[in-house]
């Protein structure tokens, strides 16, 4: 009787607590066991590629993913034995009973999979909470083994992206990288962060036991957005051809590191933006360096002198024919200024003094140019300008106003020196001479393509603007050609008439003195219709001399242009003006 009157209770209390729980607090029970099924999923937005000129992947964004640990319901396992009975929903090893439960057993299992220590695992696992992060950038075929490990609930996947860079060095601290949450920091990932990030969705539901949706219990939901694709002016083909050319080069002149540009004249796009450094693109060396052909700045040297030519006649004040007696050296206001060879009293023109590249003979033709003249047309041609095309790091250069020059300084600026460039300034500097005197502005980012395929095309930062007259550049561009001329024995491009100017300028190395030179070399091709400029500097090579060293390195490049792009062969030159007298 007395277990009667147990039992009896024991069904009224279950009758009564079924009451409360189905009709009294159904509701919010339900509620609440609702809640702690429900979960919110990031759907992660895939990063847009970079692309160079002809499509060509550059950077792109992959399928990978987080794998995710609980390390609750990890302590909490037991390996289901494997029999008829069980099936494929069981653990084992190799066949073999896994040999523990909790953490441990999770690790075991899991371990082969990820490549990873099975005790590091299981370290993993025996923390607290119900969310722990156990490897990263885990490919689509390693989570589908994981799936198949019957862990639901314990161990699942996130949706990631890991950023591939498929050419390894090329291009490697110009395309930079990306941080651990996928933001660019360095380079072109950094110039365009904004547009090749794109929006994150998310999907709410219910999940079981197993930590699969439960059907039909979505509530919620936003697709990701990928970001934008963005093509470069870069053109790969070019860009690879250059970088070698520089590292053969730097070997070649014992130069401890080279830069070249290759810009089309037409457009204003850069084909090529290249330095002799060897840089993981995507690394941690990218992250952290800036490309070299972006930020290092240098005096142009005798490169400069074009930009004093062009102020000379622009101003009225000479022909490039114009008759001059030079010397190898002249004193003006105390200062000696002298050539970098010994000559006599020479009779050149003013295409000659270009020719010959001559110190003195510019600061003889240079006489009547104010010291606020010499400013402007150097200001003119872009130099000391905020005309780059946007890149992370790069310099405009150093230009003192003319009432900061002092009693050398006046003078050096003819030739070159006294003021500092970088790379991209100085092509599109002497662009402006195979443009016809017009400076067009820069441009690296050619088009942005939205994740839905709208494709639209990017202009150049600034507007074009008239710097010289056409004729003006007309005579400057036939001494030039005269540079090239003189040349020919060691630089030249077979069938091809070219017009250039070599540089040569000291700077301080790591002495802190004047004791290490640059040598640069930026010509024009062809000379007769101008389709490329090519810049190329390089630190101190063994030869010194730009026309001796960056010069060859210039018609190399030229020489593969004009054989990819089929750029038909010259006309004979036959309007030469004449350099002597």
């Amino acid at each position: 009787m007395a277990i009667g009157v147990i039992l009896a209770l024991m069904g009224t209390a279950c009758l009564i607590q079924l009451a409360n729980v189905q009709l009294v607090n159904g509701k919010s029970m339900a509620q609440a066991a609702a809640q702690s099924r429900t979960i919110t999923v990031t759907l992660k937005a895939s990063r847009g590629k970079i692309m160079d000129t002809n499509g060509s992947i550059l950077a792109q964004s992959v399928e990978r993913y987080t794998i995710i640990g609980n390390p609750e319901e990890a302590q909490a396992f037991t390996p289901i034995t494997c029999t008829k009975q069980t099936g494929d929903n069981c653990h084992q090893i190799d066949g073999k009973p896994v040999g523990a439960t909790g953490a441990a057993a999770v690790a075991r299992l899991l371990a082969p999979v990820l490549g990873m220590d099975a005790t590091e695992l299981g370290a993993m696992l025996s923390g607290t909470g119900q969310y722990a992060v156990l490897k990263k950038d885990v490919t689509p075929a390693v989570k589908r083994k994981i799936s198949k490990l019957n862990l639901g609930g314990i161990v699942y996947a996130e949706l990631s992206n890991e950023r591939i860079y498929s050419n390894g060095t090329l291009m490697g601290a110009l395309l930079g990288g990306v941080d651990g949450e996928g933001k660019g920091v360095a380079g072109i990932e950094q110039m365009e962060n904004k547009t090749l990030t794109g929006e994150d969705g998310y999907q709410v539901y219910q999940q079981g036991n197993n930590g699969v949706e439960i059907p039909g219990t979505m509530t919620e939901s936003k697709d990701a957005v990928n970001g934008s694709d963005v093509t470069l002016t870069i053109d790969h083909d070019v860009q690879w051809y250059v970088e070698k050319v520089l590292r053969e080069s730097c070997e070649k002149y014992s130069s401890p590191w080279g830069i070249a540009v290759v810009q089309d004249t037409q457009t204003g796009d850069i084909l090529a933006l290249a330095d002799s450094d060897e840089i993981e693109a995507g690394s941690d060396q990218a992250k952290m360096t800036v490309s070299r052909a972006v930020s290092e700045t240098f005096e142009p040297g005798s490169i400069g002198k074009v930009f004093t030519m062009s102020g000379m006649i622009q101003l009225g004040l000479h022909q490039a024919s114009d008759k001059f007696t030079v010397p190898d050296h002249i004193t003006v206001n105390g200062q000696t200024y002298s050539d970098a060879t010994t000559h006599g009293a020479e009779h050149w023109t003013l295409a000659g003094i270009l020719e010959q590249s001559s110190n003195v003979g510019m600061i003889i033709a240079g006489e009547k140019m104010s010291n606020e003249q010499r400013y402007d047309f150097i200001r003119k041609f872009g130099i000391g300008q905020d005309n780059r095309p946007g890149l992370p790091g790069e310099s405009d250069g150093l230009l003192y106003s003319a009432d900061q020059w002092d009693l050398r300084t006046q003078n050096t600026v003819l030739f070159g020196q006294a003021y500092t460039t970088n790379a991209l300034q100085l092509t599109n500097a002497v662009a402006v001479i195979a443009n016809k005197g017009v400076k067009k502005p820069q441009r690296i980012i050619k088009t942005i393509s939205d994740a839905e395929g709208h494709s639209e095309e990017q202009k150049p930062k600034g507007e074009a603007t008239r710097v010289i007259d056409e004729q003006v550049a007309s005579q400057v561009m036939n001494a030039m050609e005269s540079v090239s001329d003189h040349y020919s024995q060691f630089i030249k491009v077979d069938g091809y008439r070219v017009a250039a100017k070599s540089g040569t300028a000291e700077v301080a190395g790591a002495d802190g003195r004047l004791s290490s030179i640059i040598s640069d070399y930026s010509a024009i091709i062809p000379a007769d219709n101008p389709r490329f400029i090519v810049t190329v500097v390089l630190k101190d090579p063994q030869g010194v001399f730009g026309g001796l060293t960056a010069g060859p390195v210039t018609a190399e490049i030229g020489e593969f242009l004009m054989q990819k792009y089929e750029v038909p062969a010259s006309s004979p030159r036959t309007d030469a003006i004449p350099v002597t007298w």
